[in-house]
């Protein structure tokens, strides 16, 4: 069984003169950090210049999908028909994405089919987490 899917996506960037008018990402979940989704952005995509990621709560894209969550660093919300929008919040600003809400509903059944909703800490290894905070505060 894979311990980690990826899926790209395009996203819209929402923005009054966008660089680019799609976003190329990627979707990344890994069953050794079940309670997380990566999004990719590559360095064109950026105001930086490098790559970027953002990492936020797989319950909040879950969540967001069919209602407002988040109220941190990432929000997610349903827009229209099959729209939902990530919002990025940074010191440099907010972005603001729109994705296809099949994309992530799809990444998102990928997703629970490694590991269900609910059973996340029978993936996590707490003695070797314990053991490497041990060693890091010596």
């Amino acid at each position: 069984m894979p311990t980690m899917i990826e899926q790209a996506v395009q996203a819209r960037l929402v923005a009054p003169a966008p660089r680019m008018e799609t976003v190329p990402a990627t979707l990344r979940y890994d069953s050794e950090d079940p309670f997380a989704v990566r999004m990719d952005f590559p360095a064109p995509a950026t105001l930086e210049g490098t790559d970027i990621t953002w990492a936020f709560g797989r319950e909040l894209l879950a969540t967001g999908v069919d209602e407002p969550a988040g109220s941190g660093d990432v929000r997610v919300r349903p827009y229209g028909y099959d729209r939902t929008v990530l919002e990025f919040h940074a010191r440099e600003g907010v972005a603001v994405l729109h994705v296809r809400t099949s994309e992530l509903r799809r990444f998102l059944r990928r997703a629970q089919g490694m590991v269900p909703a609910g059973q996340e800490y029978l993936h996590l290894d707490l003695d070797q987490d314990l053991a490497d905070l041990l060693r890091d505060a010596r």
